[in-house]
Order: structure tokens, then C-alpha cells, then sequence
């Protein structure tokens, strides 16, 4: 019998963002006054009123295992959400409740492809899609975009990648790490080559309150019948709620789709976690102040980051129009030298940053550019500024 472990699961590279987050908390956790760039998590706690429901949910005894999918109470809250904010009509049976946005892209990807079958996914993307498309058999076929088009995908590029073995493309908006936003007509667009080589779409929307400067969130999901079934929508609780930990994510699908993927995940998770439904309950029907809240500080962020990044020496970044991160281009700093040694690598850069300015930034190899850095300004305007006073002082040795 041989021992060789799976060579699918040795492929996969680990996350860079967990890791550079979980470097930076170790060098806090040492005494080290670390500015985190790194993770894309709130820094704020939990609205109180989401945590009051979790409280008495366990209080009630409603700790044992709830319906795989989800419970029907939470299903209908998401229904009326998605109608109310998305302009889209599901049904509870369409609904599938998971561990997390991480966890519903799982999901949906075990279940739509066959092993060979192709996924497009814009560079630059988040690092996961890749990942956990090849460990659902699929091959995933990135597709790189330029400042040109905002880092964002157009139809002609996306006519221009379908094959005989295309099975979905991914539309990420507001994107993680670029935070640009897809417009109506550029949405409406990508539908039509969609709809004419009947493929489906996977719309990541897990930023979708965080939009600034009066735009809007579009879900392509909802210009009509035609792409709507060829339409998997995928949000969650954690960025616009500050519930990273709580690790509730949710679909809209075909009922075909939603019936599979609670199939798998019975088997693979059993359900999301009871008490976390009950507070994803009344994260979406009670009252929105946080949300507003902590947009408008994270507008506030933006503003700040982005004014002094366009005033740093050799690098440059696009204006974020959503989401809570700055995708900066850092080209310019490879090859110059740092205290007489070559800065090589967009993470050499990130390594000299952490280890000698204690700041840590995720550099975006694996984001499909290896040229630039992700900031996120999810944390306080204070550590910011201090961070960007710290970038600032390396790109100024740089010669």
C-alpha cells in the first residue's frame, strides 16, 4: 500500500493573508508595535444587538444541530434581503446557509464542475478562487486585466476565453483586492456573453454595502430570467457586519443547485453553526445603523489612505470605489536597492516591511499580480497614518 499523500491537496498553496496576519500578531504578541495592512477583517466588535440574540439563543438551548442548509428562519431573512437590497426573487429552497463565503464558493464549485472543466477568473482575484476550484477538480484560467479597464473584466476579454470546456466565470464586485465596482452596463454586458455561451456565473457580492462616492451595487443576477438561472450569488455576514468569526455565508441558486449543494454539505459539514444562524437572523432584519456606520469609516479610511498613497515616491494605486482595500502598484520599488541590498521581489518588500518597519502588507503574487501590494484600511485611521509614515520612510531609502 503506498503512503503518498494526495497530490491535489500538496498543490494547494496556503493562504499569504493568513499568513502575513498571523506573522504580525506573533510580533505583537512579542512586544512589537506592528500596523497590520494585512487582514481583511472590521476592526470593529460585533453590533451588540446581534450578540444580545446569540446570547439568549444559547440561553434557549438552541445549540443542537439545526437543518443542514440552514434554518428556514434564517433562509426567509436572506430571501427578503436579497429582494429588498438585490432586486432578486428566491425562495427559501434556494437558499443554502454555509461556514462562511469561503465555504459557499466550495460549495458551489464541488457542485457545478466535472474534473477538467474550466473556470475564468480575473486577475487580479482573490486568492482563494483558484485554489479551491483545482481542489474541486476544475482548472481554473486566469485572465489578466489591466489599469486600463480598473483591473476589472470586460466582455470582449471574456468572449474572447470561453472554450468547449468553459463551465462559469467569476464577477467579484466590489472586488477583493482592487475594491473597483462593476457597473450596470458593464454587468448587463458580461450577461449577454454568458447567456450566448450558456455558461454560468459565479457573483461574489460579499462586499456589497461597502460602495462609496454615491455608486451603486448591481447583482447581475438581476437583469432577467436568462442570466439569473445562470447565476449562483454568493454573500455573507462577515465584512459588513463584523462577524468574521461568527462564519456565516449564503447562496441564491437554481433549486436544482441549492438541493445539490445541501446535499454535499451535509456530508462534508453537517450544518453552520446554530447559534451564529440565530445572530445572522438578526444581523439581516434588525436595525442597519452599524452598517451605515461602518461604511462611513471606512469611507473616511479610504479617502486617507488613497490621498497619501498618491503622494508616495515610486509607487501608485488606483481609487477604490468599495470594499476596504487599496491595491497599490509597487513595480517601480523591484530592482532598486534598499541599505545595499537589492529589493528583488514584490516580497522581498513585503519581508523588509515587516521585519524591519514593522508594518505588514500582503504582497499580491498570489492575487495574479506580482508587481503590487493589498492595503487594507479596515483598521483605525491611527494605525493607518502610522503605517503609511512607515512605508513612506522605506520607499525614501530606495535609490
Amino acid at each position: 500500500m503506498s503512503l503518498e499523500l494526495s497530490k491535489k491537496a500538496a498543490a494547494v498553496k496556503p493562504s499569504s493573508t493568513l499568513a502575513i496576519t498571523a506573522k504580525a500578531k506573533e510580533l505583537k504578541a512579542a512586544g512589537k508595535d506592528v500596523v497590520g495592512f494585512g487582514a481583511g477583517e472590521p476592526d470593529f466588535d460585533t453590533p451588540e444587538n446581534i450578540c444580545n440574540v446569540a446570547i439568549q439563543a444559547i440561553k434557549d438551548g438552541f445549540t443542537k444541530y439545526t437543518p443542514a442548509s440552514g434554518i428556514v428562519e434564517l433562509k426567509k431573512a436572506v430571501c427578503e434581503k436579497f429582494k429588498k437590497f438585490n432586486g432578486l426573487e428566491y425562495t427559501p429552497e434556494q437558499i443554502v446557509i454555509s461556514n462562511g463565503g469561503k465555504h459557499s464558493l466550495t460549495n458551489i464549485f464541488t457542485v457545478l464542475l466535472n474534473p477538467g472543466d474550466e473556470v475564468i477568473i480575473p486577475a487580479p482575484f482573490w486568492l482563494s478562487y483558484p485554489e479551491i476550484v483545482k481542489l474541486a477538480n476544475g482548472v481554473p484560467v486566469i485572465l489578466k486585466m489591466t489599469e486600463k479597464e480598473n483591473y476589472k473584466l470586460t466582455a470582449e476579454a471574456l468572449e474572447k476565453a470561453i472554450t468547449e470546456k468553459t463551465k462559469a466565470v467569476v464577477i467579484n464586485t466590489p472586488n477583493n483586492p482592487t475594491g473597483s465596482i462593476y457597473t450596470e452596463e458593464e454587468l448587463r454586458a458580461i450577461a449577454d456573453v454568458v447567456v450566448k455561451h450558456d455558461i454560468y456565473v459565479v457573483a461574489d457580492e460579499m462586499y456589497e454595502y461597502l460602495v462609496y462616492d454615491g455608486e451603486k451595487h448591481v447583482s447581475i443576477a438581476s437583469f432577467g430570467k436568462e442570466i439569473y438561472d445562470r447565476t449562483i450569488t454568493c454573500s455573507g455576514l462577515a465584512k459588513s457586519y463584523a462577524m468574521t468569526g461568527w462564519r456565516i455565508g449564503y447562496t441564491g441558486s437554481s433549486p436544482e443547485i441549492a438541493k445539490m449543494m445541501g446535499s454535499v454539505q451535509s456530508h462534508q459539514t453537517s450544518n453552520p453553526n446554530s447559534i451564529a444562524q440565530k445572530a445572522a437572523v438578526e444581523a439581516l432584519t434588525g436595525p442597519q445603523d452599524s452598517v451605515a456606520m461602518m461604511c462611513t469609516e471606512f469611507d473616511k479610511r479610504r479617502k486617507y489612505i488613497y490621498e497619501r498613497v498618491s503622494k508616495l515616491p515610486h509607487v501608485k494605486a488606483v481609487e477604490p470605489k468599495g470594499a476596504f482595500y487599496l491595491f497599490v502598484d509597487a513595480g517601480d520599488v523591484i530592482g532598486k536597492v534598499h541599505k545595499g541590498e537589492t529589493v528583488d521581489s514584490i516580497s522581498k518588500m513585503a519581508d523588509i516591511l515587516i521585519n524591519e518597519y514593522n508594518t505588514a502588507v500582503v504582497p499580491c503574487g498570489d492575487f495574479g499580480f506580482d508587481t503590487h501590494i493589498r492595503l487594507s484600511y479596515a483598521i483605525s485611521l491611527e494605525q493607518i497614518e502610522k503605517g503609511i509614515d512607515r512605508i513612506e520612510s522605506f520607499l525614501k531609502t530606495l535609490e
